[in-house]
């Protein structure tokens, strides 16, 4: 009883994680889009004038 109780945790535990570090990398990447972008953005208003 006492082993399933710990394993039950280290389950709970690891998809805690899973899920934070997939809610981390999403963001990451959104935040790397958005300067790829900008960065984009000013390099095409340059050259255009």
């Amino acid at each position: 009883m006492k082993k399933s109780k710990l394993i039950t945790l280290i389950a709970v535990a690891s998809s805690v994680l899973a899920l934070a570090a997939a809610a981390l990398a999403f963001f990451a990447i959104k935040e790397k889009k958005k300067k790829d972008d900008e960065e984009l953005e000013k390099y095409l208003e340059g050259s255009i004038q």
